[in-house]
């Protein structure tokens, strides 16, 4: 039965620790009680935000409306022949699933061993790392309209993906509430190894014929290495987008900066290095009052214990400010703000 909630601390439901606040609370656990919700006067009196593993957001205020967190559980599998398409409720957390994949052997999830969040945000965002994105593994997914409380099934072309984007974040923003996604992997083995870390890896530990499991334990080494544990200190992992930029304006800023880190994007594009250009500004393991950036990695910004999403944002306005300064590339935030 589905539960309202007033003044509810949202501590515990994003991965920041920002203290804040929801007018109104509810959590969802199957797609009917969403039919539920959307018949209730709250909902019809309230702006809405809807939160899988609160990962990917900043709260800079409390939230003056309903705050609706998707937990629907579950997943299942069905295999044809070379082929298996998995489907998981939209709050399944996102490593559970990788980690359901790797133990039965179904291979294409294993590059995005560890990336924080629910399944439900996963192709909103068009989650991707080491090589792999959603986009690559993604089938089709169910969503219910809030204008008209219908479900209705996207398939990959309807989702208009991109790096880090797809259409929920475009012009059907708000609109929809993912509820389950189905995911298209595969029974023979098809290694993803390409990224740079993971090739030094496998090569350190003469691994010439690499296992989904394999990939998987250096993904989740070479994360841990890097990237800071939320329960110990209150991070939304990447905060910046990797900048892509055109091929000509990357033959100048290599000039200027030779030891540049870049990766091909297609179509004439270059992705830079987000972390490498903060780092170069001086950036790295810093802290400012009660956040920072974190030791490991200069691409995540960290609450230390007592920020405010207020002064996140600042802070992350002064690193914006200063890689533009230093090397006319303008960074965008992939954190949402709010």
């Amino acid at each position: 039965m589905l539960v309202l909630q007033e003044n509810i601390s949202l501590i515990p439901y994003n991965t920041f620790g920002i203290d804040v606040k929801a007018r109104f609370f509810a959590e969802i656990f199957t797609p009917e009680d969403l039919v539920e919700l959307r018949n209730s006067a709250v909902f019809k009196e309230n702006k809405l935000l809807i939160l899988g593993g609160g990962s990917n957001v900043l709260f800079t205020e409390d939230y003056e409306g309903l705050v609706l967190k998707v937990s629907i559980p579950g997943i299942v599998t069905e295999i044809s022949d070379s082929q298996v398409v998995v489907t998981a409720g939209a709050g399944v957390i996102w490593n559970d699933l990788v980690n359901y994949c790797v133990e039965n052997g179904f291979a294409g999830m294993e590059n995005l061993t560890l990336i924080p969040g629910t399944v439900g945000a996963s192709p909103i965002q068009n989650i991707g790392a080491y090589g792999v994105e959603l986009k690559d593994v993604f089938e089709s997914c169910e969503a219910f309209e809030l204008a008209t409380g219908e479900f209705k099934k996207f398939d990959y072309s309807a989702c208009h993906f991109a790096y880090r984007d797809s259409v929920f974040k475009n012009e059907l923003k708000g609109q929809y509430i993912i509820t389950r996604v189905n995911f298209k992997l595969f029974t023979r083995i098809r290694i993803n190894s390409q990224y740079g870390a993971i090739q030094s890896l496998l090569a350190e530990r003469r691994i010439t014929h690499p296992t989904i499991t394999d990939i998987s334990k250096i993904v989740a080494e070479i994360r841990v290495s890097k990237l800071p544990d939320p329960s110990t200190i209150g991070n939304a992992g990447s905060f910046f987008k990797n900048p892509i930029i055109e091929r000509a304006e990357f033959e100048k800023l290599k000039h200027a900066f030779p030891a540049v880190i870049s990766y091909p994007a297609g179509e004439g594009k270059v992705k830079l290095a987000a972390g490498w250009l903060i780092e170069q500004c001086g950036f790295k393991g810093i802290t400012e009052g009660h956040t920072g950036t974190w030791k490991n990695q200069a691409l995540v910004l960290v609450n230390h214990g007592g920020a405010s999403g207020k002064e996140v944002y600042s802070f992350s306005e002064k690193i914006i400010d200063t890689v533009s300064s230093k090397f006319g590339v303008k960074l965008e935030r992939e954190v949402n703000i709010l």
